[in-house]
C-alpha cells in the first residue's frame, strides 16, 4: 500500500455512525463481541501462535503477545465491564441562560478518530477499539509486526460485530505494519483527532517528535519501591517481589528497589531468596552488591549508571541503597518516568512527604506498583497508563475518550 490516506478517509466517514448508535445498543454490541471472543477462542489461538512462532523464546516481549484460553475470557470479561460503565459522551457538564435569553450548554463529546501505535499486546486492540466504540469514536489502529496474524482475526471479529449492528465497519480500521507508512498516520492532521503511542520507549519519542497529531504519551514504565528505615520488611519483601514478579514485562512492573542504608542489610538478606527463587538478576549498587554475595544470591550483577532509569521488562532490577528519604526522593527525581512509584513506610510523616512530593501518575505507601491499572481502578480496560499532565494521566480509560463542546440555543438573538 502505497497510503493510508483511504483508509483514515472511510474511519472519517465512519464516526457519524458511530455517534448515531443508542447507548443501549453499544452495550449490547460489546457484549455480542465477548461471546463472539469465546466462541472464536480456537480461531484466536491458533493465529496467535503463528505470531507466537515468529518470535524468539528469550524475547520478554512474547510474554505480551501470547493469547490463550484464559486471556481471552479475559478480555470477554473486560467487554462486559466497559459496556456497564456509563457513556460519557453527550453528558450534559454545565448550564446556565444569560440575560439575552440564550441558553448556553456545555456537554462532552466524542474525541472523533482516536489513531493507537503500538507493540506486540493483541489485547490492546480489542481493549482500544472497545473504549472507542462504547465513547462514540472510530479508531485507526496500527499494531507491530509482531502481532499481525493475531490483530487480523481480532480486527475482523470486531468489523463482522459492527456489521451485525449496522455500524460502519470502518469505525475500527487496522492499518498495515509497513513502517514506511507511521509518517503518514502521523501527519493525517485531517482525519485523524488524537495520536495514543504505546509501547518502548523510543517508540513514544519517534511520535512526540514527528506527529503533528496532538499527543497523549502512554509512557514507560521505570518504577522504583522505597523500603524506608521504619518498613515493615516482611510486608516490604512480599510486595518487592510482587511487584518485579507477577509480569515482568508490564509498565507498572518494579525496574529498582531503593533501600535505607539502616535496614538494608536485614531487608536485603531477607529480599535475597525470595527474588531468587524467580531467578532475577539483580544489578546492585556498591553497598547493596557485598551485602547480597554475602547472602549467596546466584544471579548478582555490579550495578552500571545505566542500571538506573532502565525499564527493564524482565525478570530484572537494580537496587540502591540511600541513607535517607531525601537521597530516595533524590534518586526517583532523576531516574523516574512518573509512572508509578512507591514507598513501603511506617513513618507517616516521611509517606505523606513523599506522596506530595514524587511527581508520578500513581504513587503508593505500602502496596504494590502492579496495581497501576484501569481495571483495577475500577474505570474498565485502559489503553494505557499517561505519563502527561495535559487532558488525561494515570490510567486512560474511557471517561478521558471525550472533549468538550459548547451548544448554545437562541430565539432570534442577535449581537
Amino acid at each position: 500500500m502505497n497510503s493510508i490516506i483511504p483508509l483514515l478517509e472511510k474511519a472519517q466517514l465512519a464516526t457519524r455512525s458511530v455517534k448515531a448508535l443508542e447507548d443501549t445498543r453499544k452495550q449490547e454490541l460489546l457484549r455480542t463481541l465477548g461471546r463472539r471472543l469465546l466462541t472464536s477462542t480456537d480461531e484466536i489461538i491458533r493465529e496467535n501462535k503463528k505470531d507466537l512462532d515468529r518470535m524468539a523464546d528469550t524475547d520478554s516481549k512474547k510474554d505480551r503477545l501470547l493469547l490463550n484460553a484464559a486471556r481471552i475470557q479475559s478480555l470477554a470479561d473486560s467487554l462486559e465491564d466497559i459496556a456497564r460503565l456509563p457513556d460519557p459522551a453527550n453528558q450534559v457538564l454545565s448550564e446556565k441562560t444569560l440575560e439575552n435569553g440564550l441558553l448556553v450548554r456545555k456537554q462532552s463529546v466524542p474525541l472523533g478518530v482516536v489513531g493507537v501505535i503500538y507493540e506486540s499486546r493483541p489485547n490492546v486492540t480489542v481493549d482500544v477499539a472497545a473504549l472507542c466504540i462504547r465513547s462514540g469514536n472510530a479508531c485507526v489502529l496500527r499494531g507491530g509486526t509482531d502481532a499481525f496474524d493475531t490483530n487480523m482475526i481480532l480486527v475482523s471479529l470486531i468489523r463482522d460485530t459492527l456489521k451485525e449492528f449496522g455500524v460502519a465497519e470502518d469505525a475500527v480500521v487496522l492499518l498495515p505494519a509497513d513502517r514506511a507508512l507511521i509518517t503518514e498516520m502521523l501527519t493525517a492532521v485531517k482525519y485523524i483527532d488524537i495520536i495514543i503511542p504505546r509501547g518502548s520507549q523510543q517508540l513514544i519519542d519517534h511520535v512526540r517528535e514527528h506527529s503533528r497529531v496532538p499527543v497523549i504519551e502512554t509512557g514507560a514504565g521505570v518504577c522504583h519501591t522505597y523500603v524506608e528505615s521504619s518498613a515493615d520488611l516482611d510486608k516490604a519483601v512480599r510486595i518487592v517481589t510482587n511487584a518485579k514478579v507477577s509480569r515482568p514485562s508490564v509498565c507498572n512492573a518494579l525496574d529498582t528497589v531503593i533501600v535505607d542504608k539502616a535496614v538494608a542489610e536485614k531487608f536485603l538478606t531477607q529480599l535475597s531468596p525470595s527474588l531468587s527463587a524467580y531467578n532475577v538478576e539483580v544489578f546492585a549498587d556498591e553497598l547493596a552488591y557485598p551485602i547480597l554475595q554475602a547472602a549467596g544470591y546466584p544471579q548478582l550483577q555490579h550495578a552500571q549508571p545505566e542500571d538506573f532509569g532502565r525499564e527493564f521488562l524482565d525478570f530484572k532490577c537494580s537496587v540502591k541503597v540511600v541513607n535517607n528519604a531525601e537521597e530516595a526522593l533524590d534518586h526517583i527525581l532523576e531516574f523516574s518516568s512518573r509512572h508509578s512509584e512507591a514507598i513501603i513506610s511506617q513513618n507517616e510523616t516521611i509517606s505523606g512527604r513523599f506522596l506530595r512530593e514524587v511527581d508520578a501518575a500513581a504513587v503508593y505507601v505500602n502496596a504494590s506498583t502492579r496495581f497501576t491499572d484501569g481495571g483495577v481502578f475500577g474505570l474498565g480496560a485502559e489503553i494505557g497508563i499517561s505519563t502527561q499532565k495535559l487532558h488525561a494521566r494515570g490510567p486512560f480509560a474511557l471517561e478521558k475518550l471525550v472533549t468538550e463542546k459548547w451548544v448554545v440555543y437562541g430565539d432570534g438573538q442577535v449581537r
